[in-house]
């Protein structure tokens, strides 16, 4: 019997799932930069065997450029085994000036009006002779009688 492990390792092979690959690899590669850098990278994609990381300040731009040289050679030495069927030739970054979506901390009521609980029991006289009012109050009734229970 296959264990978990390698159900996982065998769906994430099949064609339909290759990006999986490219995306177990970009990360890989993300996590070979220091923790402040890698904060910084927005997302990464790779587009004609160059691999681009979206950076979100200038000051990320510089500290990547500055270790850029050290990751290419590391990579051209040994090269992640996610990495094995991508052919990267060259790591490039770029700063994006897109404001990322805050995410407000204070949670805002969705509705204006205070709900509360029903407090009636469906208890009550129905001093009516007309049979279609009789039908409709007895309607109303049941309704809270089940909404009650």
């Amino acid at each position: 019997m296959k264990s978990a492990r390698d159900i996982i390792h065998s769906i994430q092979n099949r064609p339909q799932f290759s990006k999986l690959s490219r995306f177990k690899c970009i990360d890989r590669i993300r996590l070979s930069f220091n923790a402040p850098l890698q904060r910084m990278i927005k997302f990464a994609y790779i587009k004609n065997n160059v691999l681009f990381f979206v950076l979100n300040h200038p000051g990320a731009k510089q500290e990547f450029d500055n270790n850029i040289q050290s990751i290419k050679s590391a990579l051209k030495f040994v090269q992640p085994k996610e990495c094995a069927d991508l052919q990267i030739e060259d790591i490039r970054a770029f700063v994006t000036h897109t404001p990322t979506p805050r995410r407000s901390m204070t949670t805002e009521p969705t509705e204006t009006a205070p709900h509360y609980p029903e407090r009636a029991k469906g208890a009550f006289a129905m001093p009516t002779r007309d049979p279609k009012l009789l039908a409709l109050m007895q309607e109303i009734q049941s309704i809270i009688q089940k909404r009650h229970a």
